[in-house]
């Protein structure tokens, strides 16, 4: 027997009772009780880097299956954890009472507090996110040496450690706030509902309602992935989640494999941007622009659903292009049993809907769609969640939230940093002057700027970088603040699909064991709307928001554009296009993008023109062929 496995075993225990014990924590104050915000996000915190150094090791090479002296390291980090977070729930009345007037101590705690967060970071997400979060801090302390542009006044370690630790300006701040409440009882209901079953209840049923048509596994891995993801807000855990059933379909009927992992890729980043649940940072929108999570998933629906309809003609044309067919009708899953079967599974969504709509707070929605899991997986024999799977769905949520808590408190960093020196206006200046004063052009370097900070960040960290940093220049330009969120919202998902680093597009990979960079180009493209559509939302902001008549037609003019935009992108409608209707069908998508009544008639009549020239060229084709 392997002598490193009674270790394994007891960390294994210690880790599980410590991530349950988290859920619990989250259910309980997501419903029965709130607390005041620094003992909810401490406690939360100090359960997170604890998992940490007991799951992620200090170096890569270094084994966690075994004791080493590594572990004394981890012990000693665990340690320092519940003493810094005990010493602030313990003292909190007198420490806001001596707000200013700080004791030694109290600048040793933000000290240590601060350094186990980076620590954290650095294990979890990597250098780069620690990096930032280190540079943060040295432009904090070294402000008077800066140049020019960036000078301030500088400020001293006792004034940094303690806005970081000991209010809610830092690593306590907004960020870890969301991810304290909103976020994890989501991630608790995706898990909880994958455990269940309820994962394949949503697979099952796209590939019912797409698999007869051309190319229907892969729009079957479309549709799954806008469900899944819309339930899961995590493109890569999407991928991993629904991929390993959809990418060997694919395969199955003939996509060539890193073609089939570009679609899993593409489609599983829309899903967290796709309602009632998106990614983390739609939470931090909510509260960035002090509007309810109700109006952030009316604003989000129309967009969300314009990309997969994007994602759905690329696949479509592949599949035309490759000569795929669907499957036979009788090698199907009925749509009819399936929901027959698994009915029970729409009672969750059901609930979070009409919680959301009764003006029900993000936080208790989830815990009432948390919940419903349970009761509805009751109703049948084989999603029944008895004590063992509870005890697996608990685990999992918090294993799934780690990630993002670490990412949401190392953002706090930056964000205390940021606000302290007040650099963010400094850099919206920066965008400003290099703009030019014209929308597109700070819209593409907000796009540039995502992508290179989504090469080291997670999507919400970099979310929440970008729209401290440039958010305000887009409003300063005109762009009414929740589109400019919105904007850098969409375009911090970019690095998911966007090479040369791409998250979801190797996860993609790896699943169907094809070259990681080559599907990374493919998902690049497959994701064009994800480019695209932002800049629609800038200057037809109609699109989010008002009269339903004025709404419909501008996504009527916006779908007519996008399917334009592909049609020329891939050179094929209803076959394979000349140059002549390629140019037709690009000058199309730029006048139905337009936001004008003119432009877009001259747009639906250069589309015409450009499918009519296809029409004929398939009827004087069909005498020939015979």
């Amino acid at each position: 027997m392997d002598q490193a496995t009674p270790f394994s075993r007891t960390v294994g225990r210690v880790v599980t009772v410590l991530a349950v014990a988290l859920s619990l924590f989250q259910i309980y104050t997501a419903g029965l009780t709130a607390l005041t915000a620094l003992i909810q996000r401490s406690v939360h915190l100090g359960a997170i880097l604890c998992l940490v150094f007991l799951i992620y090791p200090p170096f890569r090479r270094v084994r966690k299956d075994r004791f080493n002296p590594w572990w004394v390291l981890d012990l000693g980090l665990i340690g320092l954890t519940l003493y810094c977070v005990l010493y602030l729930d313990f003292n909190l009345l007198a420490i806001f009472e001596r707000q200013g007037d700080w004791l030694p101590q109290d600048v040793w705690v933000g000290v240590i507090g601060t350094l186990l967060v980076l620590e954290a970071c650095r294990r979890v997400i990597g250098w780069v996110m620690a990096g930032i979060c280190a540079l943060s801090l040295l432009y904090a302390y070294f402000g008077p040496y800066m140049p020019d542009v960036i000078i301030h006044k500088g400020y001293s370690v006792e004034r940094m450690a303690t806005t970081l630790w000991l209010t809610t300006e830092g690593i306590f701040g907004i960020p870890i706030g969301v991810a304290a409440t909103f976020v994890f009882i989501f991630v608790l209901f995706g898990a909880f509902l994958e455990v269940s079953g309820g994962g394949n209840f949503f697979i099952d049923l796209a590939h019912a309602l797409t698999g007869r048509f051309s190319g229907g596994p892969a729009k079957t891995a479309v549709i799954a992935s806008g469900f899944m993801g819309s339930v899961s807000g995590s493109a890569v855990g999407n991928v991993v989640a629904t991929g390993s059933f959809t990418i060997p379909m694919m395969k199955r009927v003939g996509f060539k494999p890193h073609v089939a992992g570009a679609i899993e890729a593409a489609a599983s980043t829309g899903g967290q941007l796709m309602p009632p649940i998106m990614g983390a940072g739609a939470f931090l929108m909510a509260e960035f622009t002090n509007t309810s999570y109700l109006e952030i998933i009316k604003v989000a629906f129309v967009p969300a659903v314009l990309y997969y309809f994007t994602v759905l003609l690329f696949v479509h044309f592949e599949a035309k292009k490759t000569g795929l067919h669907g499957q036979a009708k009788e090698n199907l899953p009925k749509a009819s049993k399936v929901l027959a079967e698994n009915l029970h599974f729409l009672i969750p969504v059901a609930v979070l809907v009409a919680a959301l709509l009764a003006h029900v707070s993000p936080m208790k929605a989830g815990f009432l769609a948390v919940v419903s899991v349970w009761a509805a997986s009751l109703i049948r024999a084989k999603s029944r969640m008895g004590p063992r799977k509870l005890l697996e769905a608990l685990e999992k949520g918090a294993r799934g939230a780690v990630v993002v808590s670490v990412a949401c408190a190392a953002a706090g960093i930056i964000v205390g940093m940021v606000s302290l020196t007040g650099i963010g206006l400094k850099f919206s200046g920066l965008v400003l002057e290099f703009s030019f004063g014209h929308e597109i052009l700070a819209i593409l370097l907000i796009g540039l700027a995502s992508l290179v900070l989504g090469m080291g960040l997670p999507v919400t960290a970099s979310y929440i970088v970008l729209v401290i940093l440039a958010g305000p220049a887009l409003v300063e330009l005109g762009v009414p603040l929740l589109v400019a969120h919105m904007i850098v919202f969409w375009y911090s998902q970019d690095a998911n699909v966007t090479p040369p680093v791409s998250l979801a597009s190797f996860a993609g990979a790896g699943i169907a064991g094809a070259p990681p960079m080559q599907t990374a180009f493919v998902s690049w493209k497959l994701a064009k709307g994800l480019y695209i559509i932002p800049i629609v939302m800038a200057y037809r902001p109609l699109l989010m928001n008002g009269p339903a008549l004025e709404v419909a037609a501008t996504m009527v003019a916006t779908a007519a554009g996008l399917a334009a935009f592909a049609a020329a992108l891939d050179r094929y409608l209803l076959r394979a296009a000349t140059w002549i209707e390629t140019g037709l069908f690009a000058a199309a998508a730029l006048a139905c993008f337009w936001p004008s009544l003119w432009t877009d008639a001259v747009g639906y009549l250069l589309l015409a023109a450009a499918v009519t020239s296809q029409i004929l060229r398939g009827r004087s084709a069909a005498p020939a062929a015979a």
